[in-house]
């Protein structure tokens, strides 16, 4: 889920880059009316609480994206009993699901304990064992993105080349204008040719504004959007970033310099710094989280592509090696498959 918790804010005039005004966007105006809104939550399209089922729809899309990893664990299930020979091929589909060693040691300890406990015998309700456990295991990785909470909110997102970071923003910006939320883009990678013009056309498709300035400093770029989004009241500013290995050490160096100039035009930010994450890259992309977030201390992750030949064992992985919240899924092409990260839809769908 994310929270709106739009609140009275005081806006302060700022200078600014050249904006990018899509067709049909909205002048600018005064701030919001001061009054207080009631805090509301807004969960997938359909406003529902996170903990009931999914659409069906976008359950469908998301067994058919892990169809790789369903596969090689749902076929485990049809045999007469649950033995030692079941628990080792279960193993090794774990492991070739990209959860790793650990967390695959940890879900046999925890399957087998259930096990014993249950007194199950067979391998029908050992899949509904395992549901659980992997449901528990990733559920510390849910957690609500607040907005609101200042004004804006700076969300910075980071990520490898071809993670599809700027195809997520377009989307992140969708979700959260479906929420009632203003929302401003800076076009902050200015070393990936087209960057800045791939990022406006997304501002024009969901009609928002966006911060751009060619050849400039993309902290320089950071910084006059914070200060835009803040002399126009704006509820979210996203700053786009290019994308860079984590072994590009200097690269990373300008990653934490953005970071600074973001605290520079409003203390407390960026309030939010997400890793976009593509999960076809297996145990890869847990490297890259374990690398971004030692750099830059990561709030959440999106894990995009999973509607593909990804292998969503690697979210265990995430669970057991660094717990950074998964606040995004996606799970297809269009805007609306920006889907937020259901522990329990995601079990189910990994196992179905």
């Amino acid at each position: 889920m994310f929270r709106f918790l739009k609140r009275k804010s005081t806006t302060t005039e700022a200078s600014h880059n050249e904006v990018a005004a899509p067709t049909g966007a909205a002048p600018d105006g005064p701030a919001p009316p001061a009054e207080a809104i009631a805090s509301r939550v807004v969960s997938p399209a359909t406003a529902q609480p996170a903990t009931a089922s999914p659409p069906t729809g976008w359950y469908a899309r998301l067994r058919q994206g892990l169809r790789k990893t369903g596969a090689g664990l749902s076929g485990l299930f049809g045999g007469a009993r649950i033995d030692d020979s079941l628990f080792e091929e279960l193993e090794s589909a774990l492991i070739l699901a990209d959860a790793g060693t650990s967390a695959t040691a940890e879900v046999l300890r925890e399957l087998q304990r259930r096990v014993r406990a249950s007194r199950a015998e067979t391998p029908q309700q050992l899949r509904e064992l395992l549901r659980e456990v992997l449901a528990g295991m990733l559920a510390p990785l849910r957690k609500s993105l607040d907005i609101g909470a200042t004004t804006p909110t700076v969300i910075m997102m980071v990520g490898v080349n071809g993670a599809g970071k700027t195809t997520s923003i377009g989307k992140l910006t969708r979700h959260l204008q479906s929420a009632g939320c203003s929302v401003l883009l800076a076009a902050g990678d200015t070393f990936r040719a087209a960057a800045r013009e791939q990022l406006a056309a997304w501002g024009q498709r969901n009609e928002v504004q966006v911060i751009a300035q060619q050849g400039a400093d993309p902290a320089a770029v950071a910084f006059d959007a914070v200060q835009a989004g803040r002399a126009r009241g704006n509820d979210v500013v996203i700053v786009d970033t290019a994308g860079r290995l984590p072994t590009q050490g200097h690269l990373m160096e300008e990653l934490k310099k953005i970071q600074r100039v973001i605290a520079k035009a409003m203390p407390g930010a960026p309030h939010e710094i997400l890793l976009v994450i593509d999960a076809t890259n297996g145990q890869n992309a847990l490297a890259q989280l374990r690398a971004f977030d030692d750099a830059l201390g990561l709030t959440g992750v999106i894990l995009t592509k999973l509607d593909g030949s990804a292998k969503g064992g690697v979210v265990a992985a995430i669970a057991r090696e660094r717990p950074v919240p998964i606040y995004f899924i996606g799970v297809g092409e269009s805007l609306e498959d920006l889907q937020v990260f259901d522990p329990e839809a995601f079990a189910r769908a990994l196992v179905d």
